[in-house]
């Protein structure tokens, strides 16, 4: 392991964690007592870590996290977009099934017994094709349209996931760094509440960046392709199809804000998202943290990590999925005149009054299953890239 900091840290671990003594409280940052620089303290260490390396950090654990996770994320946005009308039943007309007609289409998997017959075989009432929980997305999905159909907007994903996450914790640890740094220099009651502002900022600047791709895996993932044989749209084709309403304005620069179509809602989830998650897990790490310090091995400092992540990440979901609810009927909406005129808070009064509170809640089992592993790993693994980066370095 790198050479441990004061109180036994590991050298590798962020500057938050690392500045809390065994005692409980934070370590002295005085004018008159400067911290000595050097190898061996373990804020320095992080804090000399550039830009680039801690987005490469954060972007690796983000690849890793869009990969595992992604069967939760089609399964959370099918049950959503399902709730908001989106038919996972193609209705053929009685006349119009010729001889020819693939009536296995028609089934929702081979060993149903609510078929009706029609000439030699049996159809499937409409019922059969509606999702009734995370594990029936699962066994429908895989039935229906193939094992890989739940891996499906994972380019997307991974196109989401890594810049975002390039953005966002890097971003994340220099803006809590500096306000740390400032706070108990000038206002030492405000320092607890740096995780939290830094981020919402963090956050919000990765959530504009990267709207347009979030919007195309949300599409990906929420519509069905009913014909046989047919390959589902990628990503480009998804993208420009948002466009495509458009392209016959002269006024093409106003029309690309199709593309951050739902952002509002996106912002409203992820800034609160954020704050919820990283005020919860810095003080839970914190505590992990200074129960390991002794040690300080790698799998124990990991194991913290995970294990705050994933309490954080799960409260977090919880808390902000109508939020979530709100951003996925913004963006699955193909009218783009009438995706333009909504808003978040209309959107949330709406399903209120249609649905009542349950259905602000659509989809948060597997919202909460797929965030709390999510925020673990990435943060453990962003912790792992970073040590292996400052090793590097170091020699």
């Amino acid at each position: 392991m790198a050479g441990g900091s004061r109180g036994g840290f590991p050298a590798w671990m962020t500057a938050a964690a690392a500045r809390i003594d065994l005692s409980g409280g934070a370590a002295a940052t005085s004018g008159s007592q400067p911290p000595q620089p050097g190898p061996s303290s373990a804020a320095s260490s992080d804090q000399e870590l550039g830009m680039a390396e801690r987005a490469l950090s954060a972007a690796s654990a983000a690849f890793i996290s869009a990969i595992i996770v992604n069967p939760l994320d089609v399964a959370k946005t099918r049950l959503q977009a399902q709730a908001a009308g989106v038919p996972y039943y193609q209705p053929s007309p009685m006349a119009a099934l010729g001889p020819d007609a693939i009536l296995s289409e028609l089934r929702c998997s081979p060993s149903c017994t609510r078929g009706i017959i029609l000439g030699s075989e049996p159809i499937c009432p409409p019922d059969c094709f509606q999702y009734k929980g995370t594990v029936d997305v699962f066994l429908k999905v895989v039935r229906q349209e193939g094992f890989g159909r739940l891996w499906r907007g994972t380019n997307a994903g991974l196109a989401l996931a890594i810049p975002t996450v390039g953005i966002y914790l890097p971003c994340y640890d220099i803006f809590r760094n500096k306000i740390e740094d400032f706070t108990r220099s000038n206002a030492p009651g405000l320092t607890p509440y740096a995780p939290l502002v830094a981020g919402s900022v963090a956050r919000s600047l990765a959530c504009i960046a990267c709207s347009p791709i979030e919007l195309t895996r949300t599409r990906m993932q929420a519509y069905k392709e009913f014909q046989p044989g047919v390959k589902p749209p990628g990503m480009w084709k998804t993208l420009l199809g948002v466009l495509s309403p458009h392209a016959s304005s002269s006024h093409n620069v106003q029309n690309y804000r199709v593309l951050w179509t739902g952002v509002g809602a996106q912002l409203a989830r992820d800034v609160p998202f954020s704050a919820i998650c990283w005020s919860t897990l810095e003080p839970i790490r914190r505590k992990l943290l200074g129960l390991v310090a002794e040690e300080g091995d790698a799998a124990s400092v990991l194991g913290a990590n995970f294990a705050a992540g994933f309490v954080a990440g799960s409260l977090a979901a919880g808390v902000t999925c109508p939020l979530d609810v709100a951003k996925t009927r913004r963006q699955i909406e193909k009218d783009a005149q009438k995706a333009m005129r909504m808003t978040t808070r209309q959107t949330l009064v709406d399903i209120l009054r249609s649905e009542g509170p349950k259905g602000l809640f659509t989809g948060v089992g597997p919202r909460v299953a797929r965030a709390g592993p999510s925020v673990g790993i990435v943060i453990s693994f962003y912790e792992v890239v970073k040590y292996a980066l400052h090793q590097r370095n170091m020699s």
